[in-house]
């Protein structure tokens, strides 16, 4: 439904077009605002139509990039698309530059138009000579990338370089502990999907998965698919919305069917993370379950570990990985996605913390992908290189997400004086690429989007309460006008 008012076209005022533009919110959101809790569509989606049917029809009324801009926001995807970064703090073209991470990462084609610095195609050229030098330590090892895998649970090259670097964080694993993916989802899929064929052949249902609410969703999906029951434990706001050792030890002693805990060391939505004594907490309760003869696996999810301080991130995982008499059932999924600005990429991979667990859940890969793609596990070789050989590139992405969640934080706290949408907006522990609010009585993701331009994802969405919303520092740079 297009707006009555007449368009003022190209040539308008910006203050014009603004408030144009500020009308077809509110009237677009009138719309959809029903469609949201009844569970006809996901709210990320339902939020992603608002800003698509907004978009659409601001271009179909000839408005200004830069008057869209700054009236619709997209904050409901995490992904960082380099091609669209715009900060550059200090002198162009150095280190705080980071228009230049699309060209740095190989990501921009050369003589590519970065807004305003221009691609030098250095690192596109460079990843494609290392995936030749790779390719050949390949066939020298004897594992050729242009033939079927039958494992598929890609070259053991690669394996051990993963497994090595996982290694300093105390972990005791080898390439035959890891096994590739592509990305993080993927990853969680086969693993769920293999522990229930275990399941199977023991005559046995899949049981069940613990997850912690507020948290990523997509593994729900993926479990009920497989057969799993799924069981959510709400966390307090007091607790940093963690789940924590008491609250894990009451619902596995109430709930003797859970076999399987989903557990995002580094949280999204919350950006909040475990401290090294809480992951002890938490296995101090795996091992009281293993003593009395009950498995239970902890799938810990390491999507967002990379994203904050290093020497945070140490400690946690060396609490994680230190408890030997519990690395049987511990799962650790990784991802460059989202910690390396590669989701597009989809690199990922799991470590198992048993050798013979890992050989058994082995059927999952090759039951589901068949065979990793050659050209992908070359591309993969080369990234892993690449962050490698320049430590550096890893901490300017770091420094670019603490950039912008600064500024995020900023201007939700400039629109709360001028709205009063939020009761609180939580601090995060420098890490991810996200907020986690909470919203004052009456308002919800509608109200601020038609406030503020802002669209983010409903506490719904993660489990939780609509009281409560997310936004992405991902997509679209923090434009502060």
């Amino acid at each position: 439904m297009m707006l009555q008012s007449s368009s003022p076209g190209a040539g308008g005022a910006l203050e014009e077009q603004r408030l144009l533009i500020r009308r077809a919110r509110k009237e677009i959101l009138q719309r959809h605002r029903g469609r949201l809790g009844t569970g006809a569509e996901p709210p990320i989606r339902v939020m992603a139509r608002i800003v698509q049917d907004l978009e659409r029809e601001c271009a179909e009324r000839d408005f200004t990039p830069e008057a869209i801009r700054l009236e619709i926001v997209n904050r409901t995807i995490g992904d960082v698309n380099l091609r669209l970064v715009t900060e550059c703090e200090g002198e162009e073209g150095g280190p705080a530059d980071f228009r230049m991470l699309g060209d740095e990462l190989g990501i921009a084609l050369p003589g590519e138009d970065l807004n305003g610095f221009t691609a030098s195609g250095d690192g596109y050229h460079w990843l494609r000579a290392r995936m030749l030098d790779a390719e050949r330590e390949l066939l020298a090892a004897g594992y050729d990338p242009r033939i079927y895998d039958i494992h598929g649970v890609g070259n053991p090259v690669l394996r051990g370089r993963l497994a090595e670097e996982m290694r300093q964080w105390g972990l005791s694993v080898s390439a035959q502990h890891v096994a590739l993916g592509l990305g993080a989802t993927d990853c969680i899929d086969k693993v769920l999907r293999g522990l229930a064929h275990l399941a199977g052949l023991r005559s046995q249902p899949p049981g069940a998965v613990l997850f912690a609410a507020p948290g990523f969703n997509m593994p729900e999906l993926q479990a009920a698919s497989y057969g799993y029951r799924l069981h959510s434990v709400r966390t307090r706001a007091e607790d940093g919305f963690k789940l924590t050792g008491p609250l894990l030890a009451q619902h596995l002693e109430e709930n003797p069917d859970i076999n399987v805990v989903y557990l995002t060391v580094t949280n999204n939505p919350t950006t909040f993370a475990y401290s090294p004594g809480e992951l002890a907490a938490m296995q101090d309760v795996l091992r009281g379950c293993a003593q009395r003869g009950r498995r239970v696996h902890v799938l810990a999810d390491l999507a967002y570990v990379g994203t904050g301080r290093p020497e945070d991130d140490r400690a946690r995982m060396r609490s994680l990985t230190s408890a030997e008499d519990v690395a049987g059932q511990m799962i650790y999924v990784s991802s460059l996605s989202k910690t390396h600005t590669l989701t597009g990429e989809r690199f990922g991979w799991v470590a198992f913390g048993d050798t013979e667990f890992a050989r058994n859940m082995g059927s999952s890969w090759t039951n589901s992908v068949g065979s990793l793609p050659g050209e992908w596990q070359l591309r993969f070789m080369a990234y892993h290189d690449l962050f490698r050989e320049n430590p550096r590139l890893i901490e300017k992405i770091r420094e670019f997400y603490r950039l912008r969640r600064s500024r995020l934080r900023q201007q939700l706290e400039r629109f709360d004086k001028e709205h009063q949408l939020f009761e609180h907006i939580y601090l995060d522990d420098d890490a991810t690429i996200y907020n986690w609010s909470r919203l004052r009585a009456g308002e919800d993701c509608f109200s601020v989007l038609e406030k503020t331009g802002l669209a983010g994802i409903p506490g719904s969405t993660f489990g939780y309460s609509d009281d409560y919303i997310r936004f992405s520092v991902g997509i679209l740079p923090v434009v502060m006008d």
